[in-house]
This record gives structure tokens, C-alpha cells and sequence, in this order.
């Protein structure tokens, strides 16, 4: 009965997470028709484990002074699994999911591209400025992909960045910043402050496959003289990308010189998801 509880939890944490769009928060939603697949897989079993329970031939429980010991290191073993098994369900129901600022960016700071996190952790690929997909290809189909996405942009023309492309769009101009600099380019997102006067970036937490893999990804930004911002503030920007050398990381950025700035209201869903 137990595990017809557990399954029948999972069925309806897909359930919740998806009409309370928290879903959005931990995985790419490209690959939601997983989640989907997956709540009604546990609600099949769920039923499987229920007509098992309904049909169980209470005779074979008449003598259990024989089978003791096993049974009571069954017993054990089963109750510590299906304790694990319900971590994740009262994670889901009980924790509240709260969308990333730049809390997070402060706490651990930002590398290039990878955070020293990530390093020697297959499970653990946390990104930070620039989106690095090549670790999902061998280098000949990344490059194909990439040559397919700069013939997309073109060479000419203002780089106009939305919601569905943000992710490519930037590992391109991080890819290839020379081929970017002195385009025009919009686009919005969140204002990060570095300390200790390292200067303004203009970021959008995204997600590539899974909240393992997600990372804050953004350009740095040049604000027009006598401009302030705040942490948190959401804008949009226009301006020019060019290639600025940053002390911190020493080695040189693509920026964005804005000669225009928008505030916006904070978006409804504050992701942005890589498309394949």
C-alpha cells in the first residue's frame, strides 16, 4: 500500500509542478512532454501497485514465525527505501521554489565559462556569462551547429535577442566576439553591480537541459554617463557590442556600449531555455 502512496505522490508532484508552472524552474521546458510521460507512468504503476495490494492472498502471511529473520531484514531495508523515496516528494510539496537573483551571482561570483564548481563534476555544469553547449557535441557537430547559427545571424544588421533565442544568440557572440563587434543589439534582462566597482552586467538566468546545467548569462554593459542602476532592476538596452578588456578576468569581453535604456517589469517566467 505504501508504494502505491509513493507512486500515486510523484504522479501528482508532476501534476502540481506543471499547473503551478514551477516545472519552468528545473527543467528546460522544451522537455516537458518528459514530465508529462513520466506523471502518467507513476499513476499507471501507482494503479498496479493498488490491484497488487487488493489481490494479495492473505494466506501467505498465516506463518511468518518462519521466515523471521528475513523478514525483519526485509523490513528494515524497506523502510529506508521507501523513506529516500519520499525525500523528493516532501521536498516538492513543502519547500517553496524561489526564482534566482543576483543573491546567487554575489554568493559565488562569475568565471569564464565554467565555474570552478563545475570542474571535475559531470553532474554539476554550472555556467556563468557565456552559454558553452560543446560539451554536448564532439567538435565537429558543434561546429556545424555553430556555422549553422551564424549564417542564421547573418554579419549585418541588429541582433535582435528574445526570450527563444538568448542562449544562442550569446554562446555566439562569446564564440565569435570579433564577428559581433560594432552590430547594433536589444535585449533585456536583470541588473548585476560587481563589487567593488568591476562594473554593470545585464543577465538572464538560463537553462540548457536541467537546473544542473543552468548558469547566469548576460554581456556587460557600458551605461550612458550620469545613468544608475540597481541590483535586480529588470531593463531593456540598445546599443553597440564591442570588445572591452576586463581586468578581473583579464582577458578581453564583448560589451555593450547602450545609447538607449528601458525599464521593464519583471518578466512572469524569468528563465530562458536553450532550444536544440
Amino acid at each position: 500500500m505504501i508504494r502505491f502512496f509513493i507512486l500515486l505522490g510523484y504522479s501528482q508532484l508532476m501534476m502540481y509542478l506543471q499547473l503551478t508552472g514551477k516545472l519552468d524552474q528545473f527543467i528546460n521546458t522544451h522537455y516537458q512532454y518528459l514530465a508529462i510521460l513520466s506523471m502518467v507512468l507513476s499513476f499507471i504503476l501507482a494503479l498496479v501497485q493498488l490491484y497488487v495490494w487488493v489481490t494479495n492472498d492473505p494466506k501467505e502471511h498465516r506463518h511468518p514465525h518462519l521466515h523471521n529473520h528475513t523478514h525483519v531484514m526485509s523490513r528494515k531495508q524497506k523502510i529506508g527505501a521507501y523513506c529516500l523515496l519520499s525525500i523528493p516528494l516532501m521536498v516538492g510539496f513543502l519547500f517553496p521554489t524561489v526564482s534566482l537573483d543576483t543573491t546567487i551571482v554575489q554568493a559565488k561570483g562569475f568565471q569564464f565559462p565554467i565555474s570552478k564548481e563545475s570542474v571535475g563534476d559531470p553532474e554539476m555544469n554550472t555556467q556563468y556569462l557565456q552559454p558553452n553547449t560543446s560539451i554536448y557535441f564532439n567538435k565537429e557537430d558543434y561546429q556545424k551547429q555553430m556555422d549553422k547559427l551564424k549564417e542564421k545571424y547573418g554579419s549585418t544588421g541588429t541582433v535582435a535577442v528574445t526570450d527563444e533565442n538568448y542562449l544562442e544568440v550569446m554562446e555566439l557572440i562569446y564564440n565569435y566576439p570579433s564577428e559581433f563587434t560594432g552590430r547594433k543589439i536589444h535585449y533585456e534582462g536583470f541588473i548585476f553591480n560587481a563589487p567593488k566597482n568591476q562594473g554593470t552586467f545585464l543577465f538572464r538566468f538560463g537553462i540548457i537541459h536541467c537546473v544542473a546545467d543552468s548558469g547566469v548569462f548576460g554581456l556587460r554593459i557600458i551605461l550612458p554617463q550620469g545613468t544608475t542602476v540597481k541590483d535586480n532592476e529588470w531593463i531593456q538596452v540598445e546599443g553597440t557590442i564591442e570588445l572591452d578588456y576586463y581586468e578581473h578576468l583579464q582577458r578581453d569581453l564583448p560589451t555593450v556600449n547602450v545609447s538607449k535604456i528601458t525599464k521593464i517589469a519583471t518578466p512572469k517566467n524569468e528563465y530562458v531555455y536553450r532550444s536544440f
